[in-house]
């Protein structure tokens, strides 16, 4: 039987992260195990304000990302990009093989797999998704922009953010702008 070349296996792992939460992370671990290489690709989502900016997102996730590969040296490599337009896309010109969702309920489930055919049809491009750890089943950045938002103390968020989010998310409110009772209210409706 001829031997089979594996080839290099490289996954994007997009969203906005704004903020990044413990749930994201949680993800990047699991999928580090799957792949050779991940790419936290950071995009913007143009029908949201955005609460930290590409750059600020990009800050507060380098340290986190060097924190998982230091904690288990053994899983895919990890780089940071941003990205605008359409995630297949940026996929494409990175020579991904698959794109990573988390899931964290039936809800996300749904309507991640309408994308996901979606994006295998369009693209050929397939989707792995990784459900996540039950302690962060109901955590999304729009709940964390949104007790933000509404003067939520940020000591309630701690055990969903890491330290470096809670603090810059704390220097946000002590500098508050009008954007952030915008971003409570779109949050609201998400």
């Amino acid at each position: 039987m001829p031997s089979v070349s594996r080839g290099h296996h490289l996954a994007i792992y997009p969203g906005s992260f704004d903020p990044v939460t413990l749930g994201h992370l949680d993800v990047l671990s699991r999928a580090r195990g799957l792949f050779d290489e991940v790419v936290v690709a950071v995009g913007r989502n143009p029908d949201k304000e955005d609460f930290f900016s590409v750059e600020e997102r990009l800050a507060l996730l380098e340290p986190l990302v060097a924190d998982v590969v230091r904690r288990h040296p053994a899983g895919a490599t990890v780089s940071l990009a941003s990205y605008s337009g359409l995630t297949v896309d940026f996929a494409r010109t990175r020579g991904a093989c698959g794109i990573i969702r988390g899931i964290r309920n039936v809800t996300d489930l749904a309507s991640e797999c309408q994308l996901a055919i979606t994006n295998r049809q369009v693209a050929e491009i397939e989707t792995v998704f990784i459900v996540t750890g039950e302690a962060f089943a109901f955590l999304s950045s729009s709940l964390i922009r949104q007790i933000a938002g509404f003067g939520g103390s940020v000591d309630k968020l701690r055990p969903f953010v890491p330290e470096n989010v809670a603090l810059a998310i704390a220097e946000k409110l002590r500098n508050p702008s009008p954007s952030i009772a915008r971003l409570a209210h779109e949050a609201q409706v998400d």
